[in-house]
């Protein structure tokens, strides 16, 4: 149960004999951000190594990027299983068998000698670690919605994104101390082991008991549905996988793109590291602002003002003497806006669904990370040598979101803040 306390900030108390002690809104975000962040944490600490990598399995050509666009997709498809599971059980084992798989295909990655089965090893280790990505959202969801929950995602994205910021740089350090990319999912599973600890001993289950939800397939495929068809919605989620899918198609090219296109190999971990910060910051912004101002406000000011930079990406990226000193500002200035657009998209999208939040955070994510991992693969592997494919997929993915948004809300944009949570017990 929760403690109200004042300004708002609660304190999540221990339902559980495991969980000994209060877990404040403070060590909650923390503990969401960096269970969240294991997956970037997967995905880009072994960018820095992915030329070592393709050298010593046998890797051509823009193939290396399966390491991680094949993590991506399988996460998202994988992201259909554990909310239903999570709504008849609790949220606690369900992460908990999310965890494990990460850690024991982590540890499988770093034995294999065969490019072939690590891709395959990186699918499955996505689709079974998805619980660790569509859960956060739901255990918030438990206890706060609208725009409270969208400034909560927003400091959790704060945190998450240090880590994509400081992961290929821990990646580059393992990799020229141990000499092998090896080490790195042997991080990987470390890192795993150390949040799973945590975990076991500090969460409490959030789920209340009345909410639990048997599985019942029916039931399941009606709370999926109906969490990815409502029309206030949909539009969200589209409109947040399309401008991730731009994202992801950067992950996908980075290393190419910064160490062959522009030269700077050497900088890469710097370069990587001031876009994500760019938008940790952009997110930390918008905890600040997003209950004054509104989810909607701010998340539609920023989606007008990427398109207009994606248009200038694109631009300078048809000049024949493109610079990486363009390219990267403006690219970090994209990455920033996302801070002011994704945990207020997702924040939207589950408005409605309290009553069913680990069935429509799974369903929502699938389409989510589906799509934009999809886009995202198709972005890195249209590389081309230059940074025009990624520009023009920033600028046409932006102003299709845009379009989403506009069904959802029915032409109108700049909506007022939310004062109260729109609450629909669909099949509950």
């Amino acid at each position: 149960m929760r403690d109200e306390t004042s300004a708002g900030r609660g304190t999540f108390v221990a339902e559980s004999p495991t969980a000994k002690k209060a877990l404040s809104e403070r060590q909650l975000i923390w503990m969401m951000a960096l269970l969240m962040a294991l997956n970037a944490f997967g995905i880009d600490a072994i960018l820095p190594a992915l030329d070592n990598l393709a050298g010593s399995l046998g890797a051509t050509g823009n193939s290396r990027q399966f390491v991680v666009g094949a993590y991506l997709i399988s996460a998202g498809i994988g992201a259909l299983v554990p909310g239903s599971f999570a709504d008849r059980y609790g949220r606690r084992p369900v992460l908990f068998v999310g965890l494990a798989v990460y850690i024991a295909l982590s540890i499988a990655c770093s034995l294999v000698n065969d490019f072939t089965t690590l891709v395959a090893l990186r699918a499955i280790q996505g689709f079974g670690a998805a619980a660790i990505i569509a859960l956060p959202p739901a255990i918030i969801r438990d206890r706060v919605g609208g725009d409270k929950m969208a400034r909560m995602m927003s400091l959790i994205f704060v945190i998450f994104l240090i880590v994509p910021a400081i992961a290929p740089t821990i990646g580059q350090g393992i990799l020229e101390l141990a000499g092998n990319w090896r080490w790195i999912f042997a991080a990987m599973a470390a890192a795993g082991t150390v949040m799973s600890i945590w975990v076991y001993t500090r969460l409490p289950e959030t789920l209340d008991e009345e909410d639990r939800i048997p599985i019942r397939i029916p039931t399941i495929v009606r709370n999926m549905r109906h969490s990815v068809t409502l029309r206030e919605t949909i539009g969200y989620t589209l409109g947040s996988a399309l401008v991730f899918g731009g994202l992801f198609g950067f992950i996908n090219s980075s290393q190419q793109l910064i160490g062959e296109a522009f030269g700077a190999g050497d900088l890469f971990p710097l370069i990587f590291a001031m876009c994500a910060g760019a938008m940790s910051i952009a997110n930390w912004s918008n905890s600040r602002i997003v209950e004054r101002f509104g989810a909607r406000r701010v998340s539609h000011a920023a989606l007008f003002v990427f398109i207009g930079v994606a248009g200038l990406q694109l631009w300078f990226a048809q000049q024949p003497d493109e610079s990486l000193w363009t390219f990267v500002p403006l690219m970090a200035a994209n990455m920033a806006l996302l801070g002011f657009i994704g945990a207020n998209f997702g924040s939207i999208a589950m408005e409605p669904f309290k009553h069913i939040a680990g069935a429509a955070s799974s369903a929502q994510s699938f389409l989510r990370l589906t799509t934009g991992a999809g886009l995202g693969a198709l972005i890195g592997f249209m590389y081309d040598g230059t940074a025009r494919p990624l520009a023009s997929a920033l600028l046409i993915t932006a102003v299709v979101s845009l379009i989403f948004v506009l069904f959802s809300e029915r032409g109108e944009l700049f909506g007022a803040p939310r004062e109260q949570d729109v609450e629909d017990g669909a099949a509950a």
